[in-house]
């Protein structure tokens, strides 16, 4: 149940509307129809403390000095970035109200005029496990009224913030775009507020707001553009942002057939449909940011989706390579779903070692010389020139998924498979060069130890092996050198096929025990600037030696690549809980960990069965992911349900 309570202290208590509502009643019923289940009134700080004491669900809570559109607040309310959220707005700031300073849309420090982006909006939500510190700050505040004036901002719901900020409470930032929320303390701010509001079209602003601000090139000027107009229509006749989720892999699928088929006629239809599979992939987002209907499930969804579609792709156009007479066909596809992956990897982990950094302070994140700083700076300023050459030059060359998609589609229809598979390989090997060599430069330079804060087996996806390995520091060199020895072991495997020969069992035991030194810094401490590569590293070292072991075995190519894809999968599912903030898989144990699935492998090529090996754990890894699934989507949260429900 969310609870709204409005803070009913200051000279804005009083402030009444034109039409003589009480602008407390008036926040009231905004916050009803925003979505709060029950809503309060507190008089004064004790109040609210005491109605944040015996809440179980997330609180809303505002001043009386808060004029805005219903839909602010019911974006405040529905806000998937986090579960404590503080509207910020651009408006100078008055007299009493808190500055706010934000990195990476966390609030990082509140009344910090030097380095302010923003004004605290005089809202926020706060999320159930944060309601003790919301408490705790009320009773700080409503205590230091009777002690010596403050020395920061004099409103109490600013203070309050400012409190929760500096107990290192993660607090996120909703800003506000194209609607209208200003603070206001006397009848004159009361009624500009007022005017300003009912100027702006709300259902029409909300619809604009759909659209992420910042996109890439393609999104921007060839999806976005016409986009909304499908979200609007998806939204009258009723579909939810799932159902076009479902739409889009389908249309990704019969694209990926198109592929597979081969001729003019059907790889110019696979591009159209592709392209418009990703057009419904925008959609999807813009629908749940329209409609407000997010869930847990729905962004785990989307993020497993993308990478199912544009893998299920790479087979369509592996297969119609082969098909049309190239001998390497599914290597290419496999070569690109396995870069793609470690560079996302890379991707995740860099996201959240600069979310780490802009919650540290700027000291220990590095001065600002040296080349990081400088790199830093640059990037920094070409961020904030939107609009420029140099601005959309570098979100291009990073090959983004729009990028990807519209290279793919516009490459397959107009020359074929293999110069579609070929071109995303060749921009991708140069993309993943430009990205990595900047940000481990940008990375050394901030040295914020990310992978300490985090389950580090989890993420790593260790098994039970590595408890019988002993410790040894450094995990980046060790994931290194495992993955280099797992990419010899291929290159190797290739040379040995091609000359009509295979390769002994002793040189495939060998590489693993170089790649199992990676585990051997599994319980080490991960505080390395540079050990967000860790994941990334390992990923690359268990699918090259994956297969290392199906290039030996002369296993068939698409059972090479269904594999690979499998894993992919169990890894996208950590990756995505860990950017929502969602606990390990039910059955993570179940999966053996990296390195007992690569000894098994190493079983099966000895043994001679490296198909069987290949498709029997393969098999085995697709039954337990589809079971955590249904498990953690289905089973555990109707469960939760019933033991909700109090007995009759």
């Amino acid at each position: 149940m969310t609870l709204a309570i409005v803070l009913a202290a200051g000279p804005a208590a009083g402030l009444s509307t034109d039409a003589g509502e009480r602008l407390v009643d008036r926040l009231a019923g905004q916050w009803r129809r925003a979505g709060a289940d029950e809503v309060r009134v507190a008089t004064d700080l004790s109040e609210l403390a005491d109605l944040v004491a015996t809440a179980t669900g997330p609180v809303l809570v505002s001043g009386a000095d808060l004029v805005a559109h219903t839909a602010v607040l019911k974006h405040l309310a529905t806000s998937p970035v986090g579960p404590t959220v503080a509207l910020v707005l651009t408006d100078p700031p008055a007299t009493g109200q808190a500055t706010v300073r934000e990195e990476r849309g966390q609030v990082v420090a509140v009344d910090d005029p030097a380095g302010a982006t923003g004004v605290f909006g005089g809202a926020l939500r706060v999320g159930p496990a944060d309601l003790p510190a919301l408490a705790a700050a009320a009773r700080a505040v409503a205590g230091s009224a009777t002690g010596p004036a403050p020395t920061g901002p004099a409103s109490a719901l600013d203070r309050i913030v400012a409190g929760l900020v500096g107990c290192g409470t993660l607090v996120f930032a909703h800003r506000v775009r194209l609607l209208v929320a200003h603070r206001v303390g006397d009848p004159a701010e009361l009624a500009a507020a007022q005017a300003a509001v009912a100027a702006v079209d709300e259902d029409r602003a909300e619809l604009k707001l759909s659209v992420k601000e910042r996109d890439d090139f393609f999104t921007t000027f060839f999806v976005s553009t016409w986009s909304p107009y499908v979200t609007k229509a998806a939204a009258r006749i009723g579909l939810g942002p799932t159902a076009v989720t479902m739409i889009s892999v389908a249309f990704a699928v019969a694209a990926a057939v198109l592929f597979g088929v081969g001729g003019r006629p059907a790889l110019v239809a696979g591009g159209v449909l592709l392209y418009l599979g990703f057009v419904l992939d925008c959609v999807d987002g813009q629908l749940a940011r329209y409609t407000r209907h997010f869930s847990a499930w729905g962004g785990w969804l989307d993020t497993m989706a993308d990478r199912a579609k544009e893998y299920v792709v790479y087979a369509g156009l592996g297969y119609g390579a082969t098909h049309a007479g190239f001998r390497y066909g599914w290597a290419l596809a496999i070569a690109a779903m396995t870069l793609q992956t470690v560079r996302h990897m890379t991707d995740t982990w860099y996201g959240v070692l600069h979310d780490e950094a802009a919650r540290r302070p700027r000291a220990v994140t590095g001065d600002a010389g040296g080349i990081g700083g400088k790199l830093n700076a640059a990037s920094t300023k070409v961020q904030a020139d939107t609009g420029s050459v140099s601005y959309w030059l570098k979100r291009t060359v990073v090959f983004p998924i729009g990028e990807r998609w519209a290279l793919m589609a516009v490459a397959a229809a107009l020359f074929g498979p293999l110069v579609a598979l070929c071109a995303v390989l060749v921009w991708g090997v140069l993309a993943f060069a430009y990205t990595g060599a900047l940000r481990t430069l940008r990375a050394w330079w901030m040295r914020v130890p990310v992978l300490t804060t985090v389950d580090t087996g989890l993420h790593r996806d260790d098994g039970p092996l590595v408890r019988a390995m002993p410790v040894v520091r450094a995990p980046l060199v060790l994931a290194v050198a495992g993955a280099l020895g797992a990419a010899g072991l291929l290159l190797w495997a290739l040379l040995a096929v091609h000359a009509g020969g295979g390769l002994p069992g002793w040189a495939v035991t060998f590489a693993l025990v170089v790649l199992l030194g990676g585990a051997q810094g599994a319980r080490a401490a991960h505080d390395g600037p540079l050990d967000w590569l860790v994941p990334a590293a390992l990923r690359a070292g268990e699918y090259l030696f994956a297969i290392a072991v199906g290039v030996a075995g002369r296993v068939s190519p698409w059972l090479i690549f269904g594999y690979v894809f499998v894993l992919t999968l169990h890894h996208y599912d950590l990756t995505a809980r860990l950017e929502k903030r969602q606990a390990a898989p039910p059955l993570h144990a179940a999966t053996l960990g990296w390195e007992g699935r690569s000894a098994l492998l190493t079983i099966g090529s000895i043994a001679g069965i490296a198909s069987i090996a290949l498709a029997t754990l393969g098999t085995y890894l697709l039954v337990v992911f589809v079971a955590s699934v249904v498990l953690a989507w289905v089973v555990l949260p109707a469960r939760a349900r019933g033991g909700d429900r109090s007995p009759g």
